[in-house]
């Protein structure tokens, strides 16, 4: 309830008409108003057991399906695994949600993913893995005043020996509780001038 499908579906109303989206759900609950939507739906398994279509299955058949972005409503589990390795390979912008307290650990959580897969690598290999397919992490909120908040922007910097680096960019900066029990804050900017800000210009943005 802190408000990510909501957030997704306004971050995919930014992709260009002209990309072929697929998406990932458990149940449809994005609404993309681009033409060149692919909507894949989880299915659980009959009373027999038979016919399960996981978010895994899913995740690795859409990349047959040429898509420039995958969105993908939850990563909770193995698909993970599939869901890195589609962004390492050229499906830049595409965009996931996760549970976890912070943006850390929601890379810790994604780590926690890929033992469920069954994966044995060293810790190193896969940080690097996950420092270069994820870029930004945003992380929502819904604070006791009942209104949900972006509270940071995290921009993935790169590796320093095993551990992955993390710069904030934005942040909401509480401030205190009014006679409503309203929270009073700010968003602010960091001072630091994110790693991406180039490629942003490059494309005139």
């Amino acid at each position: 309830g802190s408000g990510k499908t909501t957030t997704l579906n306004i971050f995919s109303s930014f992709i260009p008409s002209d990309k072929r989206i697929v998406t990932i759900e458990d149940s449809a609950e994005l609404q993309l108003q681009q033409p060149h939507v692919i909507r894949l739906e989880t299915r659980p398994a009959n009373l027999e057991g038979k016919g399960e279509i996981s978010q895994r299955d899913l995740v690795k058949n859409s990349l047959r399906m040429r898509p420039d972005r995958i969105v993908i409503g939850e990563v909770r589990g193995s698909e993970a695994v599939d869901m890195l390795a589609a962004m390492n390979t050229g499906h830049d912008g595409s965009l996931a949600t996760i549970h976890a307290n912070t943006p850390r650990d929601a890379l810790s959580r994604v780590e926690n993913m890929f033992a469920m897969a069954g994966w044995n690598m060293s810790a190193k290999n896969l940080r690097s893995q996950i420092a270069s397919a994820i870029h930004v992490v945003v992380q929502m909120e819904r604070q006791e005043d009942g209104k949900r908040r972006m509270v940071s922007i995290c921009e993935i910097n790169g590796m320093e020996g095993d551990i992955i680096t993390m710069s904030e960019i934005f942040k909401f900066q509480r401030k205190g509780i009014d006679e409503d029990g309203n929270i009073l804050g700010n968003y602010i900017a960091t001072g630091i001038v994110p790693g991406c800000h180039d490629n942003l210009v490059k494309r005139g943005l």
